[in-house]
């Protein structure tokens, strides 16, 4: 297979692989997927080919994205990911919660997108701040 690439799309491709492999393995331990692993590596080997030398080293034996790399602000990214799903859950669950309903209808979707969007603007405005719970 041949894929042609310019640089700034493989270094956007090294990224958009590192997001995957750390979503799909990231909490995982020694349960990982390796084959994703195995991916990863393989596309890293190619970054000193690209002249992109300084995102890959080899630690035992294996070629994964370098130090630098990681500490570049990807993770940045991936955590702006995990707080807007932390929060869109969060609102999600506390407006079914509100409604007492698992199932949504098509006669309760408004309301209860109403409610989401008004749990995600308090978000916005002050976090989990005032979120209390009674004992």
């Amino acid at each position: 297979m041949e894929l042609r690439l310019t640089k700034k799309q493989y270094r956007r491709l090294l990224d958009m692989v590192y997001i995957g492999n750390w979503i799909l393995n990231s909490t995982r331990g020694e349960d990982r997927f390796r084959d994703y692993d195995e991916v990863e590596s393989l596309l890293f080997e190619q970054a000193a080919l690209q002249g992109m030398q300084v995102l890959a080293e080899t630690c035992g034996g294996e070629v994964v994205p370098s130090r630098a790399f990681v500490e570049g602000g990807i993770h940045e990214a991936i955590l702006d990911y995990e707080n807007t799903a932390f929060f869109e859950i969060l609102a999600e669950e506390l407006a079914r919660r509100d409604m007492e309903e698992e199932a949504v209808s098509p006669d309760s979707y408004e309301e209860l997108a109403n409610r989401i969007d008004a749990y995600i603007v308090e978000f916005e405005q002050h976090g989990i701040d005032n979120i209390l719970f009674d004992e």
